[in-house]
């Protein structure tokens, strides 16, 4: 018991991994949310998409001396109605649509870095550098991931039926637009929320896993919301913790926990689906 507690305390006796564990936790909590709507309605793509898009946007933002957080926004949106417009006016399907637009931005966003001369390094722009967040990165976090989680918590219902049957939706009256929008501007908000913590890179895991995680415990969207949270908060701590302990990244730790929990709970399934009476 005192080893389990050391463990835990122990990297808590820190300013800096009080801070990371606050940010990781509030970016799990609004990745899982959003994982369950994004898994629903097959969207896992996009988010891997907006996440890798957002690259040239930050660069840009950097040279014209605006917030880079602006910057990732205004590129992930960009990217997303770019896709949402090419796929409507195209034959081509919307997967691929995705992957050459994340790509080409992506592309474009690694030829301006290497253009721009700065001392921002770029593998905390890639992979995330949690414990180096300072107050004003958490109050950042915190002032983006908050209202996206109420929004989410509030018009849960809407969006379940919209992701599920946007037919039936837009039969019963509801604004699918706005829905749909509305989703797309979450995500983005979602991806800017998560740069500091694990990067552009990491969190299009941080955005599939839990809602994946949910999806395999149970086939009703209260639960699984209820799961993908508890996956991603906890894979957060024990991710954060591991790292103090084993000097390891912190982002990459979280998502290698994540994906361990995936698979352990696959194994699972498939060794009692085995054992069950035919």
């Amino acid at each position: 018991m005192n080893a389990v507690l050391g463990f835990i305390t122990q990297p808590l006796a820190h300013d800096f991994m009080q801070r990371g564990l606050v940010v990781a936790l509030l970016v799990g909590m609004i990745c899982a949310m959003l994982s369950c709507y994004l898994v629903l309605k097959g969207w896992s793509l996009m988010g891997d998409a907006v996440s890798h898009a957002v690259l040239p946007g930050i660069v840009l933002a950097f040279v014209a001396g605006l917030p880079l957080a602006l910057g990732a926004f205004a590129a992930g949106l960009g990217c997303a109605l770019a896709t949402g417009y090419l796929q409507a006016h195209s034959r081509v399907r919307e997967d691929a649509v995705m992957g050459i637009v994340f790509s080409g931005l992506f592309a474009l966003g690694l030829v301006l870095f290497v253009k721009v001369e700065t001392d921002q390094h770029l593998n905390h722009i890639l992979f995330g550098n949690m414990l180096g967040v300072q107050l004003r990165d958490v109050a950042e976090t915190a002032l983006i991931a908050l209202p996206a989680i109420a929004f989410l918590l509030v018009r849960r219902r809407d969006l379940m039926l919209y992701c599920f049957d946007p037919a039936h939706a837009r039969a019963i009256g509801l604004q699918v637009g706005f829905l749909h929008y509305g989703l797309l501007v979450l995500l983005a908000l979602t991806i800017v929320a998560s740069l500091k913590a694990v990067g552009i890179i990491l969190v299009i895991a941080m955005l599939i896993a839990p809602g994946a995680i949910g999806l395999i415990v149970t086939r009703r969207f209260g639960p699984m919301m209820v799961v993908a949270v508890l996956a991603a908060t906890g894979s957060s701590l024990i991710g954060t913790l591991l790292s103090f302990h084993l000097d390891a990244a912190t982002g990459p730790m979280i998502v290698v926990v994540q994906s361990l929990l995936f698979a352990l709970l696959v194994v699972i399934r498939q060794v009692r689906l085995a054992l069950a009476p035919h």
